[in-house]
């Protein structure tokens, strides 16, 4: 369905969980709004892969829009949005879960879904996210939105904060190099390296050289001395 849609077109839907009752009281809703459809079931990402390419083989009219669950035995929901994106651009996934983690909801948006709900919401937004996802929008449950937009707002930490160069620093210290070899190596000013040496320290909260090249070998910046 195209973004200038009209939706005097019935919306095809799909629903993928792998909790049976909530399948049917998904289904049983949908199918009481005008002009949603549901055409199809799946416990788990495969099963609905696999419908969606017997359907697509035998020209049968694919969803608009996939409810898809994230936690399933076999293939997850993440991955099964991924697929399903990549192989069938013109479908739409609404994730509804459980789980409000900042880092799945990432996952899920990095691979493409078009909105993410979570369980505890009410039929009105669910049946406003299948609307946006066919006309081109996302929407997100706005608990979720607060949690991306303070992620996102939010001063960095940790490695995150440091420039390249303090980064570049950062890994030819826990090589065990001098100021100097750094200087040296990296055509500056040994002052200039003692300057970015101090930065790096203050901003990863550490006292010494030391810290900062364990927490380097730590978070994978370099390899670890054999």
């Amino acid at each position: 369905m195209s973004d200038d849609t009209t939706m005097s077109e019935a919306i095809r839907i799909m629903v993928v969980d792998d909790h049976a009752i909530v399948r049917r009281g998904l289904l049983a809703y949908v199918n009481t709004v005008p002009l949603f459809q549901v055409i199809g079931e799946a416990a788990d990402g495969e099963h609905a892969i696999a419908l969606l390419k017997e359907w697509h083989a035998l020209g049968q009219p694919l969803p608009h829009v996939v409810l898809m669950d994230l936690q399933m035995p076999g293939m997850g929901g993440v991955e099964a949005t991924q697929v399903i994106t990549r192989t069938f651009p013109d479908v739409k996934v609404v994730v509804l879960t459980s789980f409000g983690e900042v880092e799945r909801v990432q996952a899920a948006l990095a691979a493409d879904a078009a909105g993410y709900l979570l369980k505890d919401a009410d039929p009105d937004e669910v049946a406003m996210a299948i609307r946006a996802a066919v006309t081109g929008g996302m929407h997100l449950n706005p608990t979720i939105a607060r949690q991306l937009t303070r992620r996102i707002t939010a001063p960095r930490v940790g490695l995150s904060s440091l420039t390249d160069r303090e980064r570049e620093i950062l890994a030819l210290l826990a090589e065990g190099k001098s100021n100097q070899d750094i200087a040296d190596q990296l055509v500056i000013s040994e002052r200039t390296v003692r300057t970015h040496v101090s930065n790096v320290l203050a901003k990863l909260q550490l006292s010494s050289r030391t810290q900062a090249a364990l927490l380097a070998i730590r978070e994978g910046l370099v390899t670890p001395p054999s």
